[in-house]
């Protein structure tokens, strides 16, 4: 293996992490403003990167999805996952904050990874483009900055889906509740079971281009 790809792997495992490492905390940090302390009580707003792995979202799925390409003959694919979900009583956010607190919780996560995004893009477009004479430090740094950027917008765009069990969906729970419209709020809930069902289906299948790849491409190409 080249030099550059162990960068490009180390470099994308690192910002991998810190997105959705982040991601998570987010969630537990804006539910302890409204006096949930469930996440803290359980540790869950350490940085610690062992207590938020999910053997699925954090190791099966992002290495599939790098490697598998790349065992078929082509290029490494783009890094993806989730951390293990911080446990949340949405219960006392609601009582404390209503739903527009609900909500706020749902989003929190998806704002983080925008927010990273963004400036990631500030950087890398204040940063020169690495060549072979520059230090191993300065390619790795740029290297991790511009799959930092990457890896966020695939995680903003991708919680914004309304997949059941993802920040999308309880997003739309909580809206609907809001304005009472049960129904819709029940669909999600009683097919929770079946969202990491649906997440395999569109990352290896061509969904993956239309509801993946293509806003994600076009949100990059805005922020450059």
């Amino acid at each position: 293996m080249e030099s550059i790809d162990l960068l490009k792997i180390l470099a994308s495992v690192l910002a991998l992490a810190i997105a959705i490492i982040g991601h998570e905390i987010m969630h537990g940090w804006v539910a302890y403003m409204y006096r949930d302390t469930t996440a803290k009580n359980a540790g869950r707003l350490s940085i610690n990167p062992l207590i938020h792995i999910d053997l699925v979202g954090t190791i099966i799925v992002p290495a599939t999805m790098y490697f598998l390409p790349m065992l078929l003959g082509g290029e490494s694919g783009f890094l993806f996952g989730w951390a293990k979900p911080v446990p949340i009583n949405m219960a006392t956010v609601i009582r404390n904050g209503g739903y527009n607190g609900a909500m706020q919780v749902d989003l929190a996560g998806i704002v983080y990874n925008f927010t990273l995004a963004v400036f990631a893009s500030i950087a890398i477009v204040a940063m020169d483009k690495p060549i072979t004479t520059d230090s191993i430090f300065y390619i790795f740094t740029y290297i991790f900055v511009f799959q930092l950027l990457i890896i966020n917008v695939v995680l903003g765009v991708f919680n914004l889906l309304p997949i059941p069990q993802f920040d999308g969906a309880h997003f739309i729970m909580h809206l609907a509740l809001k304005y009472k419209i049960n129904s819709v709020a029940e669909f999600f809930y009683k097919n929770e079971r079946y969202g990491i069902i649906i997440v395999l289906i569109i990352l290896m299948t061509p969904l993956k281009n239309y509801l993946l790849l293509i806003p994600v491409q076009t949100i990059i190409n805005l922020l450059l």
